[in-house]
């Protein structure tokens, strides 16, 4: 089978695309992707605890750790002690950090937009029926007995 043939090529290479024009845009306001990503999972009210931020982009609570603190450092965010659990930290936006979220927003929903606009709904729905399978596999893992065909 060539790679271009496979699930995983074409999804890696897919999201791979996507990730860089995200990050073209994010780069032309001063920050990246993951930035971004991260800016749209805090609550640009309430906060969001740390802790629970990883789970929802990917990421390792060490990776984030870092981007948090370059985050602090360049002004999107602040953190301050969560009132309810006393060993929690919240994350909050700045009016900066809220500015740069509104760009990621406007770009996720400027690409979905773009591609519903070139995809007709029932290819979409059946694209959102094969990547839903396709995550079901993954979190039931490979049977043994597939992998020693």
């Amino acid at each position: 089978m060539k790679k271009e043939e496979t699930v995983d090529y074409n999804i890696k290479t897919a999201w791979h695309a996507i990730y860089r024009m995200y990050n073209q845009e994010a780069l032309k306001s001063d920050f990246t992707t993951s930035i971004g990503f991260v800016l749209l999972n805090i609550d640009s009210k309430e906060g969001t605890p740390a802790t629970k931020i990883a789970p929802l982009i990917g990421l390792e609570s060490r990776s984030l750790t870092r981007m948090l603190k370059n985050m602090e450092e360049k002004g999107f965010i602040v953190k301050k002690p969560d009132l309810n659990d006393r060993r929690s930290v919240r994350i909050f936006l700045t009016d900066l950090g809220k500015e740069k979220k509104e760009i990621s927003r406007k770009t996720v929903l400027g690409f979905n937009h773009y591609v519903r606009e070139e995809i007709p709904e029932d290819k979409l729905r059946t694209f959102f029926e094969v990547i839903s399978v396709i995550n079901r596999i993954v979190e039931e893992g490979i049977p043994q007995t597939i992998i020693e065909e």
